[in-house]
């Protein structure tokens, strides 16, 4: 038996005690239900089978991934006070979700082992050569670049998921979290990046940086020397908060870090918001992108993934614009944004049915295989897209390409 596949063993051991479902969150029309084994029927559905021609499983990363747990495995996860306390009633809610969508919600004692053998699980269940990109997340910083526990949503440590992707090479590959006003961040990211480190990952209005400051341009010529792309979350951030300023998250803002010659990809393509152009005009944060992709300074630098896209609160006109956008399709990559395509109202394919961007008919097997496999779901989700002809190309799920390069 291989090493990763008796760790995964140990992993679902440990995580004995998940459940499919209880407690305040039982409604079935509202929670995933966390069923293991996908039915025999719907392995041999049409629309699977769809889904996987001309993509090669070994040149699929999903490249947008979150750890998540409460730091009771050893993990050095800590949930801030947004999260955990029922005073901040919107966001702790929001936490039971995430976790419910990760199944390590009826785990006491074993949250964090649950939440990776879970993830294990799904990935399993995928053809070989499949990975999962693992995202670390920094703490909100200063100007002064000191950290500010209580100012931030969470902590992932970059040492968790580099040892899950040691411990589990087969499934994993890991992307850092550091904030570029650290005293040590150059240091530190060359430590990632020796380390293995896939890609860096900054959320700025919760981590409190600007991407158009100067002193980030250290820590892009690194990135740049090294060929390590930097994911960036921009548009208007709903899951976490740090900073109160949401202009940090303003596409045009990553024009600094092209410039220094880095691998940027856009989170979610802007998909979310409003920011202001040049001229101080109020645009959608997606436009915003859209202007940033065509600009000269972007060629060959400047993805966006599909994270979140198909979520409710994004506009069907979005999909269908970039359905239609084939020439951007070698610039886009396909991210799941895990769990949440586990969270069962955020996403409807009835509505996508309705709005034209899905077949009818496919709903019902959608439906069945989002409580089996998120991570399955949300990739034949966005390959059955389609919008008067115009569906992703193959291209869009051929990541390993961006970000296997920085160490070839």
């Amino acid at each position: 038996m291989r090493a990763d596949r008796r760790r995964f063993l140990g992993w679902l051991a440990g995580a004995a005690g998940l459940a499919a479902g209880g407690g305040a969150l039982a409604k079935p029309l509202l929670v995933n239900q966390c069923r293991v084994a996908i039915p025999a029927g719907l392995i041999d559905s049409p629309w699977l089978q769809q889904a996987w021609a001309d993509v090669d499983p070994a040149q699929l990363w999903d490249c947008h991934v979150h750890l998540a747990g409460i730091g009771d495995g050893g993990s050095g996860i800590v949930v801030g006070p947004q999260l955990s306390s029922p005073l901040h009633p919107l966001h702790y809610a929001q936490r039971l979700f995430y976790m419910n969508a990760g199944c390590a919600h009826e785990a006491p004692g074993k949250v964090d082992q649950a939440y990776v053998a879970r993830l294990l699980n799904l990935c399993d269940a995928m053809p070989a050569g499949f990975k999962v990109m693992l995202f670390a997340f920094e703490r909100f910083h200063d100007g002064q670049g000191e950290a500010h526990p209580e100012h931030s949503a969470f902590y992932v440590p970059n040492a968790w998921a580099a040892r899950l992707a040691r411990d589990f090479p087969a499934r994993f590959e890991w992307v850092a979290s550091l904030h570029p006003y650290h005293a040590a961040a150059v240091d530190d990211l060359k430590q990632a990046i020796s380390q293995g480190a896939r890609a860096v990952k900054w959320l700025p209005a919760a981590m409190g940086m600007d991407p158009a400051a100067a002193r980030c341009d250290a820590f892009y010529r690194v990135l740049a020397e090294s060929g390590t792309p930097l994911i960036v979350h921009c548009g208007e951030e709903k899951a976490v908060k740090g900073s109160d300023t949401q202009a940090f998250g303003n596409p045009l803002r990553l024009r600094r870090a092209l410039d220094a010659g880095v691998k940027v990809v856009v989170a979610h393509c802007a998909s979310l918001g409003d920011d202001l152009d040049d001229a101080g005009k109020p645009h959608s944060s997606f436009d915003l992108f859209l202007q940033l992709m065509a600009e000269s300074r972007a060629k060959g630098l400047l993805h966006g993934d599909l994270s979140a896209i198909t979520q409710r609160n994004r506009k069907p006109a979005l999909i269908r614009t970039l359905l239609e956008r084939g020439d951007l399709h070698d610039r886009l990559l396909h991210g799941s944004d895990y769990p949440l395509p586990g969270i069962v109202p955020l996403t409807s394919t009835a509505s996508l049915a309705r709005a034209g961007l899905l077949p009818k008919a496919a709903v019902h097997d959608l439906d069945i295989l989002r409580q089996h496999n998120p991570l399955l779901f949300d990739f034949t989700l966005k390959r059955l897209l389609n919008w008067q002809g115009h569906s992703f190309s193959p291209a869009v799920f051929n990541t390993r390409r961006l970000f296997a390069a920085s160490h070839a």
